[in-house]
């Protein structure tokens, strides 16, 4: 760790103490099978203090998952391969879901009932805006620093 310069009045110079041990950022696993959507986010998330990982398909956020558990698993509907809802699932099944939210181009009550049924803590509607992301990201993961960067 890098030592901190502070400057001591009592001495009135700088003075060198240890810096504080760093709190590993909460890591998020983004799950959707849009490069464009992954890439975005990913690069909205990142500057913004958070560990992203990604994945396309239910079996590379099945993989990822079990792999690490996330602190917040962003979790779009549609995959390649199923329903995006089918890795909450089977993670809960597991014992090992993390806060899961819903990613959906689908703005209806029927959507939403459905995420919400499955264990979805929330679910955002794309395109999601950036503000809102980041300040439910802080909520979900629990993490009470402000983003390092605005978008």
């Amino acid at each position: 760790r890098e030592p901190l310069l502070l400057h001591d009045p009592a001495v009135g110079a700088l003075t060198a103490r240890a810096a504080p041990p760093r709190v590993p950022a909460p890591d998020v696993l983004l799950v959707d099978d849009s490069a464009l959507v992954t890439e975005a986010l990913a690069l909205l998330l990142d500057a913004s203090g958070y560990q992203v990982r990604t994945a396309g398909t239910v079996a590379e956020a099945l993989a990822a998952a079990r792999a690490a558990r996330p602190a917040l698993l962003l979790l779009d509907l549609t995959l390649p391969d199923g329903d995006g809802l089918a890795v909450l699932r089977t993670l809960a099944a597991e014992g090992s879901a993390p806060p899961t939210v819903a990613l959906t181009g689908h703005d209806d009550p029927e959507t939403a009932a459905r995420c919400r049924a499955a264990g979805c803590v929330a679910v955002l509607v794309k395109p999601v805006r950036a503000r809102e992301l980041l300040a439910g990201v802080r909520e979900w993961t629990g993490d009470r620093a402000p983003p390092s960067q605005s978008p």
